[in-house]
């Protein structure tokens, strides 16, 4: 696979070489987060970050790894490129949604390596988390930019944001689809 132009590569060119550097190192890895929102709404909405959650237990080779392709670790798990608008950072899993920690991810196969994501309903989810834990609008925001873009599960979205007890969060994301 082609490394990017680190000077100038979007969410999805970095998730793709990242995630596909580190599996064929034996990391796998779920991207997770802002990040997916902007892969997903095709650049309308841009993250400063991607958020990666180990699916393999090999931690420690990851800064070996990362430094390979130029990434230098800066915190405990966050790694900066000199030459890249954006930064990577390793969040402690499991990979969940709220209170759901059975997340499923989408497949993606790119070079030979299988790379993990959030569905666009998990997407949708993710960012309706923020918007009813944190206030967050702009996350309100980037789940309808993804809702627009792609068909999801309406009744998985319904039944989470009623089990989060906000099902006021998916009449909103329902009322900012239908403007």
């Amino acid at each position: 696979m082609k490394e990017p132009d680190w000077s100038d590569c979007t969410e999805e060119e970095i998730w793709k070489f990242v995630a596909w550097y580190l599996a064929r190192h034996g990391i796998e890895t779920f991207l997770v987060g802002g990040a997916v929102a902007a892969i997903y709404s095709e650049g309308a909405y841009q993250s400063g970050d991607l958020d990666f959650v180990l699916r393999t237990s090999l931690e420690k080779k990851v800064p070996e790894v990362m430094a390979k392709i130029g990434f230098i670790r800066q915190k405990s798990q966050h790694f900066v490129r000199p030459d890249c608008a954006k930064f990577i950072e390793f969040v402690n899993g499991p990979v969940g949604i709220g209170d759901d920690v059975r997340i499923t991810p989408a497949e993606v196969k790119v070079g030979g390596e299988t790379l993990y994501i959030y569905t666009p309903t998990d997407c949708i989810r993710d960012r309706l988390a923020s918007f009813i834990h944190f206030r967050a609008r702009e996350c309100l925001d980037q789940a309808v930019l993804v809702a627009r873009k792609f068909p999801f599960d309406q009744k998985k979205v319904k039944k989470w944001c009623l089990e989060e007890g906000a099902p006021e969060a998916f009449d909103e994301l329902m009322r900012q689809l239908r403007k």
